[in-house]
């Protein structure tokens, strides 16, 4: 993708955090007095959530703003990574959010609490109805690893809401008042779940570790089996962020002189076939690989 595209995007992305934001901000302040007010822990546990949404949206919309920077002479590749930095902040306010519910949800187990479950019910409804308005504003167009972890705060309050209205509902028609917590636990869980995964991509990245979509093994032979190489050697191919894939390697080649060709060829290929643009190749004559070599792929033996 090109450099302008990717700035493009970012700007279209930009908006879509804004209004989320407000709507979020807004009802959490109106769950949290019904949930003090009606004393129940699921309508608390979600307005403390719809904060973490708010906060989550926030550092998603600093984020993008951040990525739009162009490379430097501190940061070369720019602030990408900003978008990556901030899924991984994301992801840890979940984690904290998790331990304080599921702290309370086990306090109320073991001394259960009354709840107004009327008003438990109205306001669950209209969080839901929010999370839903939140969740279609935020999947709109490209999503990447930043947004997908501001769309995992909104999809877990929803769920959160869900609880809470089931809750009331089943204290409306039972009394039975530990299904609150009950319900609180396994939002904690699910949530837990899908935090997970979002650190473990966000952390991926920042590890400089393969993008998933790619087999190292794979692009090591289709490299040496462009013409006038003979092996290939410290490759290496990680993300700069998600979408943007880099590669480095070094190329044993027979002729020296044919090493323009190769490299365009090499360059070319990597584009076209994998959709990695920021390739940095390095050419030698055999015998003279480096010490630090990781794997070998043989290429095509030059016909004499």
């Amino acid at each position: 993708m090109a450099p302008h595209a990717h700035r493009h995007s970012q700007d279209d992305r930009r908006p879509r955090f804004l209004l989320p934001l407000v709507l979020t901000a807004a009802y959490a302040a109106v769950e949290l007095a019904g949930g003090l007010w009606s004393g129940s822990l699921a309508l608390l546990g979600d307005a403390g959530h719809m904060v973490s949404d708010a906060v989550a949206l926030g550092v998603a919309a600093v984020a993008v703003s951040l990525a739009r920077r162009p490379p430097g002479h501190s940061h070369s590749y720019g602030w990408q990574r900003a978008e990556v930095i901030g899924a991984l902040l994301n992801g840890l306010l979940m984690l904290a959010i998790i331990v304080i519910l599921v702290v309370e949800a086990v306090s109320r187990l073991l001394a259960p609490r009354e709840i107004a479950a009327d008003a438990v019910i109205a306001i669950s409804l209209l969080g839901m109805l929010v999370n839903g308005a939140c969740i279609v504003l935020l999947g709109r167009g490209e999503t990447d690893l930043n947004t997908r972890a501001a769309l995992l705060h909104v999809l877990g309050d929803l769920a959160s809401s869900f609880a809470a209205l089931v809750a009331g509902v089943v204290v409306h028609f039972t009394g039975w008042f530990p299904i609150d917590p009950i319900l609180s636990l396994v939002i904690a869980l699910l949530i837990l779940a899908s935090t997970q995964r979002v650190l473990r991509d966000a952390l991926h990245v920042l590890m400089e570790g393969v993008p998933p979509a790619i087999e190292l093994g794979i692009i090591g032979r289709a490299l040496a089996t462009v013409p006038g190489v003979t092996k290939v050697h410290d490759l290496h191919v990680w993300s700069i962020a998600p979408g943007s894939v880099a590669l480095s390697a070094h190329l044993e080649v027979a002729d020296l002189h044919r090493w323009p060709e190769i490299l365009a060829a090499a360059a070319a290929m990597l584009q076209q076939q994998y959709g990695i643009g920021h390739v940095t190749l390095q050419p030698e004559v055999p015998g003279q690989q480096g010490t630090s070599v990781v794997r070998l792929w043989p290429g095509k033996r030059p016909r004499h």
